[in-house]
């Protein structure tokens, strides 16, 4: 199982979960940052830490969330890895909680 970050990261992009995770399989784009599901061990601490409650087990996914189990994947492969915590976008909190942020993301 891997944890998987959803549509409310976007525009957010907060990283509190990515100074947490051991394994460092947190991969970042222009405004989301997404999980490699292979490299993820399961081991939850990013869960909590996520300021804007975007990460999920697997299965636990919310409906409509669950198309952000392939795209964590397929993003990871293409964006740079990230291992060290950073500020969030400039307007994060304004965006937090929105609903319909998919189609602003960034590939």
């Amino acid at each position: 199982m891997t944890f998987v970050v959803t549509e409310n990261c976007i525009q957010c992009k907060y990283t509190d979960c990515v100074e947490v995770c051991p394994v460092d399989c947190f991969y970042e784009g222009p405004n989301f940052l997404v999980i490699h599901p292979d490299e993820c061990i399961d081991c939850a601490l990013c869960e909590p830490e996520c300021p804007a409650k975007a990460i999920y087990a697997e299965d636990e996914l919310p409906e409509g969330q669950k198309e952000f189990l392939a795209l964590n994947a397929e993003l990871a492969e293409k964006w740079p890895n990230l291992t060290r915590k950073k500020a969030g976008l400039p307007d994060a909190e304004s965006w937090d909680g929105k609903p319909g942020k998919k189609a602003l993301l960034e590939k």
